[in-house]
């Protein structure tokens, strides 16, 4: 297996934006075999609007003509998603990038069971802890002396050793607490912790069905705002699946990639494949996170030029860094380690602005 960015994709590019990607048939997608290669994928969280993109695959039939059958299952955290690729539970799985970067980090070399990164979603840093607006914290090292809580695999609950070091706050002076995902803003609410961790938009938009105004009673505190430029969700898949099968880990990233852009042209029908699965969503939240996410989450200008999935090596070798740095790890795994190119679309089928 390939595992180096090639020029293709980091070099002089160009290429059309939403508009000039095809999104018929007529893709060059492989013929639909006789069998379908079945495949497991596992999400960060529960069926919500920002996973919109791979229901319409499902449904649209775009990974039937890549040859693919897929369970996409919920997940409980952007970080556990990685472990459980790596356990060989599932083939692939939409996780957090950095908590690749640790385990392959803690690792002498990389191994059969250190999954690698090969269609990256979160191109922005949406880590954050959550506090009240009318409390004392306002800044992070308001965080000394209190105690702060969050689901045990959330993805700024890990980096929160980082966070610290950049921001200057001292993490032996900070208590963690766990929760279940569906109390923490409640918690925090109710004054049972001084902050939360999580995904800015996760926090804002369950907030909101809880009946909380985020905006009015909520601070953030962004990690993104004190030095930690790092990517977040990417599409993570077992190393067997890309070494053995190449083929259809490039049809599931065609197949996502087409899915999403079907989600760009049409919000409301992006919801309603969501609620297909999960039909007690509220349509309306939901459809406002998924807006929130596309902004927020996956617009980072290198789309432009890179395209929707291409990380760029020198800001992702930087990331490696800040994470190795943080968590002590023995060695810094590098780019080529953590995310191989060569799975992605042609740029001119590549997404290169969200609006």
């Amino acid at each position: 297996m390939g595992s180096t960015f090639s020029r293709r994709s980091f070099g002089a590019l160009t290429g059309g934006a939403l508009g000039a990607v095809a999104v018929g048939k007529g893709l060059g997608a492989p013929a639909l075999a006789q069998g379908l290669t079945k495949l497991r994928m596992v999400l960060n969280w529960r069926y919500q609007g920002p996973q919109s993109w791979f229901f319409i695959a499902q449904d649209k039939g775009y990974l039937r003509e890549a040859g693919i059958e897929l369970d996409i299952d919920q997940g409980d955290g952007s970080g556990a998603a990685v472990g459980r690729v790596a356990s060989g539970a599932y083939d692939m799985g939409f996780g957090d990038i950095n908590a690749l970067m640790v385990l392959a980090g803690r690792k002498p070399a990389p191994d059969a069971s250190t999954p690698i990164g090969i269609y990256m979603m979160f191109n922005r840093p949406p880590f954050t802890i959550a506090v009240k607006a009318d409390g004392p914290i306002k800044t992070p090292r308001d965080l000394e002396g209190r105690t702060l809580g969050g689901p045990a695999n959330d993805g700024a609950l890990q980096l929160f050793p980082a966070f610290c070091k950049l921001a200057g706050v001292d993490a032996s002076k900070v208590s963690i607490t766990n929760m279940a995902p569906n109390l923490r803003e409640q918690m925090l609410q109710r004054d049972q912790v001084a902050g939360v961790f999580g995904f800015v938009n996760t926090i804002r938009f369950s907030a909101k069905l809880v009946g909380i105004d985020p905006d009015k009673q909520f601070r953030f505190i962004n990690y993104g705002d004190h030095g930690m430029d790092l990517y977040s969700n990417c599409l993570i898949v077992s190393r067997k699946l890309a070494a053995d099968n190449p083929g259809a880990a490039r049809g599931v990233v065609r197949a996502f990639n087409r899915g999403l852009v079907d989600t760009l042209r049409d919000h409301d029908a992006a919801v309603e494949a969501v609620a297909r699965r999960e039909p007690l969503i509220n349509k309306a939240v939901e459809k406002e996170r998924l807006v929130a996410t596309l902004q927020d989450e996956m617009a980072h200008p290198e789309i432009a030029t890179l395209g929707l999935g291409a990380p760029d090596p020198a800001r992702l070798a930087k990331a490696i860094g800040i994470v190795r740095e943080a968590n002590g790890l023995p060695r810094a795994p590098g780019p080529a380690e953590i995310f191989n190119d060569a799975f992605l679309p042609p740029m001119a089928e590549r997404i290169t602005k969200l609006a």
